[in-house]
């Protein structure tokens, strides 16, 4: 009897401890987190400390055993209140600015002429309200889920959308089909390259000028941001790997190739932080060969080998931005540049997070690898 009071008790304290109420403003991801948190502290609650302290005190209610069941309370309550802080805390910074192509761009290319667009079905049929809003994915990309686990409280506006104080949270300049090199992806019409949407920033900078009063002030704004920089994909995809249109193979080697996009890269990213970066991820290209649109579109023979090669040719060129990276932290005391590990993230086994199907795209696709106009998904 004495024992299942003991035990009540405790469990009852615990819990009531262990609650975590995240403000009205937490993001549902990040309330989802703690969400799992909870849980997680309730079964370790359930399995482990309740287990090990009526243990301890089965045979005795003396002070040792009151003093270690305090003290194994108040570790879990400094948890729990680490977790309060992060279902209650501000924005980790106070804005986010994207660079890239298709994996982020959310709108930029819907009215430019080009066959790199996705505001149709079924693009968009898992984002809010089922809208296809030019996003290529049928639901959030990357950047937007990085933007809500930052506790930005707004989805990034795409720079042809954005408007008036909607810029100091930063703007999203991605454009699908886009690379380091200005011609890439000219096969498939308009598209905005990394130097477009490098002068794209310019436009917001002066902007920000006007908003803020000062150029002084803007560069403050700037200079506490997150910037994501995701180029080089479409400069394999869709320039170096298609000879018909490019001769990048028959000028480079992957070698070569590699070395000639780093070195246009720093020069693009050196102006970035002439336009007030100071906080800048650099994602790696990942085993870019290895997706649907590579395989199906760029191998349609020997796949093994043309898989091979384009990873090749990836690895190549993440193995040099790891060096570009450490060039520009060294060159740019005042700045911090992080290599973000892709191949890292991406290996393993997918089905392990639940993806049966991985060598097909999601959609009935058309010659160039986009999905066909209002045709529903054909695998899940």
């Amino acid at each position: 009897m004495v024992l299942k009071k003991v035990r009540g008790s405790l469990e009852w304290s615990l819990l009531q401890a262990t609650k975590i109420e995240p403000a009205p403003s937490t993001p549902p991801l990040l309330r989802s987190l703690l969400s799992s948190h909870t849980l997680a502290i309730h079964l370790l609650l359930h399995n482990f400390l309740l287990p090990s302290l009526l243990k301890l005190c089965s045979n005795r209610l003396d002070m040792a055993c009151k003093i270690k069941t305090w003290y194994a309370i108040l570790v879990l309550l400094k948890l729990v209140s680490q977790l309060q802080d992060c279902a209650h805390a501000a924005p980790q910074v106070p804005c986010f600015f994207i660079f890239g192509d298709s994996l982020a761009d959310n709108g930029n290319n819907n009215h430019l002429a080009t066959d790199a667009k996705a505001n149709y079905p079924p693009f968009g049929i898992d984002f809010l309200n089922q809208t296809s809003t030019g996003r290529f994915t049928n639901g959030r990309t990357t950047v937007d889920v990085i933007g809500e686990l930052l506790g930005l409280d707004k989805i990034i506006p795409s720079f042809a959308t954005a408007r008036a104080r909607d810029i100091l949270i930063g703007v999203n300049y991605a454009s699908g089909g886009a690379g380091i090199r200005d011609e890439t992806g000219k096969q498939l019409g308009g598209r905005i390259s990394l130097n477009r949407q490098l002068q794209n920033h310019k436009v917001t900078l002066s902007s920000l000028i006007k908003l803020l009063g000062t150029r002084e002030s803007a560069a403050n704004h700037l200079n506490k941001c997150l910037y994501y920089v995701a180029m080089g994909s479409n400069d394999y995809l869709n320039n170096y790997f298609v000879p018909g249109y490019y001769n990048t193979s028959r000028l480079y080697t992957p070698e070569q190739y590699a070395k000639v996009l780093i070195v246009q890269y720093y020069k693009q990213l050196k102006r970035l932080y002439h336009l007030g970066a100071r906080k800048i991820a650099l994602p790696g290209l990942g085993p870019v060969g290895s997706i649907p649109y590579a395989f199906s579109n760029l191998c349609r023979s020997n796949v093994a080998t043309c898989v091979a090669n384009i990873n090749s040719a990836a690895q190549v060129f993440d193995a040099r931005l790891v060096l570009l990276v450490d060039r520009l932290n060294r060159d740019l005391k005042d700045a911090h540049f992080i290599y973000l590990n892709s191949s890292g993230m991406s290996s393993g086994d997918p089905s392990v997070l639940g993806f049966k199907v991985v060598d097909v795209g999601c959609c009935p696709v058309r010659s160039d690898g986009q999905c066909i106009p209002k045709l529903k998904s054909v695998q899940k």
